[in-house]
């Protein structure tokens, strides 16, 4: 393997963090498809590389042509399905504390939506790792007759008529049913985490 592979890895890698982590919805369509051409054009040079090479071809000719063509295909498949489900996972892991903390604040009040609009957002103070992707602001809704919450951190707030993911606390009853339908009918986008925590799938 090259420097210069070893350098296209380390840059994937980074723009996969920050696909998740920080690029607002509106701009993760363009840089996608700008790392897709990329990634093509450099597949091809490989490859035309590799035809030239044919009668005396070298192992890292053969590496360097895998590796480029192994992240085209995990850029490509389904909108980074691969990368970004393995990254979901160690988020929910590594922010599970933050993100309790941060429901005990919104339950106790000492966090409420704060923003002028009124439309339920509460923006949080910017830290490393970010707890909702794409703005680092958290979704609340209140059932004021039963008293109940329902919070919602984004994982991906999705493009043009993308539909969105979240993590998210509820606990309430009808909203928790809701979930369980959603569940049973597409359980490929959407289980439950533990008590009172969902990952799902929706259209706002």
């Amino acid at each position: 393997m090259t420097k210069k592979i070893v350098i296209l890895v380390i840059t994937w890698l980074v723009f996969v963090l920050a696909d998740y982590f920080y690029l607002p919805y509106f701009i993760q369509p363009f840089s996608w498809l700008l790392v897709c051409i990329i990634l093509l054009i450099l597949t091809v040079r490989q490859v035309i590389k590799l035809i030239k090479e044919k009668k005396n071809i070298k192992a890292n000719r053969i590496i360097n042509l895998s590796v480029t063509l192994s992240l085209l295909v995990l850029t490509f498949y389904n909108f980074n399905k691969i990368p970004n489900s393995i990254i979901e996972k160690i988020d929910w892991s590594i922010s599970y504390n933050k993100r309790n903390q941060i429901v005990k604040d919104v339950l106790t009040e000492k966090l409420k939506p704060n923003t002028k609009m009124n439309n339920g957002i509460c923006k949080l103070s910017f830290d490393f790792p970010i707890i909702s992707n794409g703005g680092n602001d958290i979704w609340v809704y209140q059932n004021k007759t039963e008293g109940t919450k329902t919070i919602k951190f984004w994982i991906s707030r999705g493009f043009f008529e993308a539909p969105q993911t979240y993590f998210i606390f509820t606990n309430d009853n009808e909203t928790q049913k809701q979930y369980e339908e959603l569940i049973k009918v597409k359980p490929e986008y959407n289980w439950k985490l533990e008590k009172n925590w969902y990952r799902i799938m929706e259209r706002d």
